[in-house]
């Protein structure tokens, strides 16, 4: 047995090429890697890696973490610059016992003495999404971009290992140095392969509260399935922030247990994840809330298929005079 899920449908491609090379044998760990370094390449995915949306400076800052389930090996870098595949780095950080989570310009440095690819991660597409994003608010005060999509990747391979995986360039406009929950292990990810392994997207600093990806892998644990871990999780954080905070971002997350069970959950609309298992060809499936703390998952049509890659891969024109924000 063997599988992986992952978040939104940017997934589908990675996991695509992962898990062919699952079903052959490979590790998660390689899996896992694999997968979002795909996402990480791919330049019209305007929230992950090259191409991601900058920062209030028009810098790429990016996260990144990796544990491995057998052994709590754990890898994370934020707020890196200009080198083309954070999970890479993240995962390999995870091999020392001490040294694990670099920020930075200790996590550049590192990774420059490691000899990993260097690359200007800022592209012209982003700058006009940057520079359109000044236009429509020059009058107000800047306010964080409401997309937030960390890609999560869990891997399961046939020798029973579990692996999950986070990669993001966090909130358009955002501060400079700003983390959310994406490298940090128990909210952004968490692995244990002896029970299951859980990973988040939204806004991280709604889902830290809840440490919320540990807290799917406690609730598996105490007997629930992925799914009703995934539902409870994200209804206890609900109840636990509306009272106290009116408002609660966005709350999606993907698990998967040993045995290759899956679930999600969402407080949105139109959560996408992607699922490919021994017994399943690579799959998109929309996840939407429904009444009653439960969700409901179908297959992602042909129709909604087409029009998302259109959506990220239409021309963009940037407002305004072309010198008005140089």
């Amino acid at each position: 047995m063997w599988g992986m899920i992952g978040t939104w449908r940017m997934s589908l491609e990675g996991i695509t090429k992962a898990s062919l090379q699952l079903n052959q044998g490979i590790s998660s760990a390689d899996a896992v890697e694999i997968a979002i370094k795909k996402v990480e390449d791919f330049p019209f995915f305007k929230s992950v890696g090259y191409g991601g949306l900058p920062n209030e400076l028009m810098e790429v800052e990016l996260d990144a973490a990796f544990m491995d389930g057998d052994n709590f090996d754990i890898g994370a870098v934020g707020g890196i610059t200009d080198f083309a595949n954070p999970i890479a780095i993240a995962r390999s950080l995870s091999q020392y016992p001490v040294n694990n989570f670099l920020t930075g310009v200790g996590a550049e440095r590192y990774a420059s003495q490691m000899g990993f690819e260097r690359k200007t991660m800022l592209t012209e597409r982003a700058k006009i999404h940057y520079h359109n994003r000044l236009f429509d608010d020059k009058q107000q005060e800047l306010k964080p971009y409401i997309g937030h999509d960390t890609v999560g990747v869990v891997g399961l391979d046939q020798a029973g290992k579990l692996v999950a995986g986070t990669s993001s360039s966090g909130l358009f406009m955002k501060k400079k140095g700003r983390l959310g929950d994406s490298p940090i292990i128990g909210s952004g990810l968490y692995a244990d392969s002896e029970i299951g392994a859980a990973t988040a997207t939204g806004l991280g600093e709604d889902l830290m509260k809840g440490v919320i990806s540990y807290e799917i892998v406690r609730l598996m644990e105490s007997g629930l399935s992925p799914q009703a871990a995934c539902e409870t999780a994200v209804n206890k954080t609900m109840q636990k922030l509306t009272p106290k905070r009116q408002k609660v971002g966005d709350l999606s997350v993907v698990a998967m247990d040993k045995s290759g069970n899956w679930g999600a959950a969402t407080n949105i609309d139109n959560f996408s994840i992607v699922v490919a298992t021994s017994n399943l060809s690579p799959t998109v499936f929309l996840v939407n809330k429904i009444n009653g703390g439960h969700c409901q998952i179908e297959p992602a049509s042909a129709e909604w298929l087409d029009e998302y890659m259109k959506s990220r891969t239409a021309p963009l024109e940037r407002k305004g005079n072309l010198n008005e924000f140089n």
